[in-house]
C-alpha cells in the first residue's frame, strides 16, 4: 500500500534494534483517514472471502480490525484481551504472547462465548515481527474450533521470521507493508 509506505518514510522513525516507531500517525495519534484507507485495503483483499468476525489483539490492532469490519459491512470485532480479567471468568480460550516491542509475555483471553465453533475467523493486527501475536491467535482459533480465513498485517518486518513462518503453516497472511530492510537511519519495502 503505496500511501502506508510513504507516511512510514515521511513520519515514521527508526529506532535501534529493529523498531519502527509510528507514533504520529498509527498507534498513538492515529491518522483516521489512513486507518480506514487501511481497512478498506484489507477489505478489498478479503472480499472474495465469506469472514464471519475479526479477532485482534489488544491494544493498537484494534483501529484496524474495527476500520476493516467496518469496510465488511460491519462485522464483529472480537479483542484477546492481554493479562487477567475478572470480568472475563474462566470460560476462555488463552494462549502465550511475547511482545518483540515490549520484551514481556502476556496472557491473551478470549471469552468462548465470543468466538464460537464454526465461525470463520479473519486476524488483523498492527505489527508483524516473529509472529508471537498472530501464533496465539492462530492457537486460539485452532482451540475454539473456528475456521482461520487468514490474517491481515499493517506493517510486517520481512527481515525477521514470523510472516514467513506463518506463510509455511499455509496461512494466507496479507501484508500492506513489507519492509525488507532496516538499517539504524533507514530502511527498505518488499515489492
Amino acid at each position: 500500500m503505496q500511501e502506508l509506505q510513504q507516511r512510514i518514510l515521511q513520519d515514521g522513525d527508526i529506532l535501534p534494534g529493529g523498531v519502527v516507531r509510528v507514533e504520529r500517525f498509527l498507534n498513538h495519534r492515529v491518522d483516521t483517514a489512513l486507518a480506514c484507507h487501511i481497512g478498506q485495503a484489507f477489505a478489498d483483499a478479503f472480499r472474495n472471502d465469506q469472514i464471519d468476525c475479526i479477532l485482534t489483539v489488544e491494544a493498537s490492532g484494534i483501529i484496524f480490525a474495527m476500520t476493516t469490519a467496518l469496510a465488511m459491512g460491519e462485522l464483529p470485532v472480537i479483542i484477546a484481551k492481554k493479562g487477567q480479567r475478572r470480568n472475563l471468568g474462566d470460560d476462555v480460550y488463552t494462549a502465550d504472547v511475547f511482545s518483540f516491542t515490549h520484551q514481556t509475555t502476556s496472557t491473551i483471553h478470549v471469552g468462548k462465548r465470543c468466538l464460537e465453533k464454526g465461525q470463520r475467523v479473519l486476524l488483523i493486527d498492527d505489527f508483524l515481527a516473529n509472529g508471537c501475536a498472530l501464533l496465539g491467535l492462530i492457537d486460539i482459533v485452532k482451540k475454539s474450533g473456528a475456521t482461520l480465513e487468514g490474517a491481515g498485517i499493517v506493517i510486517e518486518k520481512g527481515f525477521q521470521h514470523g510472516g514467513q513462518e506463518i506463510r509455511d503453516m499455509g496461512i494466507r497472511l496479507e501484508s500492506l507493508a513489507i519492509v525488507d530492510s532496516m538499517t539504524d537511519d533507514s530502511l527498505t519495502f518488499r515489492d
